[in-house]
């Protein structure tokens, strides 16, 4: 219940009980909770982000771009607009409203790097969180994939064009367990997958599953070096030198289980980096097509490693998701520093709706719970009762003598 009871008492002994509401933050505030300003203003120092700064500070320029994240708006002008007629509630979030030029002018200068490594300090810290809460991904399994994200004419300059197209790439490593992104980063669409993989520190003892982007046995052998799971595809025409054939399942959708050796030698006779034995897993999908799915693990259940391969799926879900529910569809500056800013802010959103929807419990659908959240933005309440039907006000005088 959102009230409380609260007697006043008269003059002349009369006393009066009036049903008052219980103060709330608004959902904005609320989901605030979840940033770590202490790391977000050392970054701003370490940026020298503030310097010399008068109409707009960093974390004004911030707030305002993060609501137009979770507000869903279409433009810098819509931000103004709608911060503008929320100006009574701003002073305690921090924050002023901007002008629409004044924030233009701050996502085109203000460092983009300082958005990124915040966006990486809270997605390290938020996976670490949830893998302690879940015991089966103590052992994190780990997605990287990238997706196009389209730009305008207004952008050329600094980005390629690509069969008329003009898009930059969001290379992404998404934690399963913990069901959000670990790393991000952003590339020309002309850079190939792997090139921003190999720059990826290994985790030890991590599941990483891939698809053909990543078909690199240098790489291959960096990760299994790092004693890492290794869970990808083979090519149809990559040969396999089989030593050991393990029996499966009949009428089964897997098909055999063998254990080799890839190809000695490269293109142009190279060596092949990867010496060590794989697995090769042929598995039918329901559409009648085969796959290899080719592992380093040569003793966890075929079907066990078949599934790890299905569960790639999560980060195409995911990139589907932040297209849909967040605004990375259309970009609100031209320039790159203000598209990779808008990107990360993007991504801490989603951390922050992540965090938020796994603190409750009244609303188990994401997607609803980003609905609910947009709609009642600015509305003080809390954000486990955002399912729930909205109280009015109860005002019930009683005189008792």
């Amino acid at each position: 219940d959102s009230t409380r009871f609260q007697t006043f008492r008269g003059v002349r002994g009369t006393s009066l009980e009036i049903n008052v509401m219980r103060h709330d933050n608004s959902v904005f505030h609320g989901l605030q909770k979840h940033i770590p300003w202490a790391e977000f203003e050392r970054l701003v120092d370490a940026h020298g982000a503030d310097r010399r700064v008068r109409k707009l500070t960093t974390r004004s320029q911030f707030l305002a771009m993060l609501f137009g994240q979770l507000a869903g708006a279409g433009s810098l002008r819509d931000i103004e607009a709608g911060l503008a007629s929320q100006s009574a509630g701003l002073y305690h979030l921090g924050m002023t409203a901007p002008a629409r030029s004044t924030l233009a002018d701050a996502n085109t200068r203000r460092p983009a790097a300082l958005f990124a490594e915040l966006f990486a300090h809270m997605a390290k810290a938020a996976c670490r969180r949830i893998r302690r809460q879940m015991p089966a991904f103590t052992t994190p399994t780990l997605l990287p994939d990238a997706t196009r994200l389209s730009l305008t004419s207004l952008s050329q300059g600094w980005v390629s064009t690509v069969s008329g197209k003009r898009a930059v790439k969001l290379h992404v490593v998404y934690d399963l367990g913990a069901a959000m992104p670990l790393e991000a980063g952003l590339s020309d669409q002309r850079v190939n997958d792997i090139t921003p993989a190999k720059a990826l520190q290994p985790e030890p003892g991590a599941t990483y599953v891939f698809d053909l982007g990543y078909y690199d046995f240098a790489w291959w052998a960096a990760l299994d070096a790092a004693g890492c799971r290794i869970v990808s595809r083979l090519k149809s025409n990559t040969d396999l030198a089989v030593t050991a054939v393990q029996p499966v399942p009949k009428d089964g959708a897997i098909l055999s289980d063998r254990i080799g050796l890839l190809p000695r030698r490269m293109a142009r006779s190279r060596k092949n980096p990867f010496a060590d034995p794989v697995r090769e897993i042929v598995v039918r999908l329901k559409t009648g097509k085969t796959i290899r799915i080719v592992s380093n693990d040569l003793d966890a259940p075929a079907k066990e490693i078949a599934d790890l391969y299905k569960a790639r799926w999560q980060i195409e879900l995911f990139f589907k998701w932040i297209k849909q529910n967040l605004k990375i569809g259309h970009f609100l500056g031209a320039s790159e520093n203000a598209v990779r800013i808008q990107i990360f802010v993007a991504l801490i959103a989603f951390i922050l709706l992540k965090l938020a929807h796994d603190a409750q419990r009244a609303v188990p659908q994401p997607s609803t719970f980003r609905r609910l959240v947009r709609l009642n933005l600015m509305h003080r309440r809390p954000i486990d009762a955002l399912g729930e039907p909205r109280k009015p006000p109860v005002f019930n005088p009683r005189q008792m003598t």
